[in-house]
């Protein structure tokens, strides 16, 4: 599992460590903070579906191992989410809180962008196992559950700041809908068994 999960971190560190090289040879095009800014977005919302897809994968396929991943590709979703928007402070609005916070007003993506990576923030600070002890499981996996508004976030975020052609952040929004819908589907039918148990056998309630 310790390989598994090391060959996971290379994997993950590989787009990242290509726009850092496109950057650094100056390969990123004419415009070098759009194209960083539109890849590390990218990377972000690939990573948080990622994360959303371990527990369908790891229920359907029965393959246990699977969670160990959802850690990881968690904390890079952050990572990523993080230099997306570090990219945009820095390069973009030079570093001013002022023009950082006019530009948010006047382009209401950006606010909606921005409540996603705040969404993630206790995620990334509460993901080791420590912190799920001192939480407890129900309060840690209630908290989790601030990343279905990532999700949300992000592709509202990508559709809104996409001028013409609507077709990834649609396609990211079919994604989502697909990992959160099976999550619903899950609920229901939990819900549904417990209650039907609970008819058969109303003394063991």
């Amino acid at each position: 599992m310790r390989f598994a999960r090391f060959v996971l971190f290379v994997n993950c560190l590989v787009p990242g460590a290509l726009l850092s090289w496109d950057a650094y040879h100056h390969r990123a095009g004419a415009n070098p903070v759009n194209y960083a800014l539109r890849t590390t977005g990218f990377l972000t919302l690939t990573f948080v579906a990622l994360t959303l897809l371990v527990t369908p994968a790891r229920k359907l396929t029965r393959l246990s191992w699977l969670y160990h991943f959802r850690r990881p590709l968690g904390l890079f979703a952050f990572s990523y989410a993080v230099t997306h928007f570090t990219v945009f402070f820095a390069f973009d609005r030079a570093m001013s809180l002022r023009s950082t916070i006019s530009e948010m007003v006047k382009r209401p993506y950006l606010i909606v962008g921005s409540a996603g990576l705040l969404a993630m923030v206790p995620l990334a600070a509460t993901s080791t196992n420590a912190m799920i002890k001192r939480l407890g499981p129900k309060r840690w996996q209630a908290l989790h559950r601030l990343v279905y508004f990532t999700a949300i976030a992000g592709v509202v975020h990508f559709y809104m700041l996409v001028k013409s052609d609507h077709r990834l952040p649609v396609a990211f929004g079919v994604v989502m809908a697909a990992l959160l819908g099976y999550r619903l589907v899950s609920l229901i039918q939990g819900r549904t068994r417990r209650r039907e148990r609970a008819q058969l056998h109303p003394s063991r309630t």
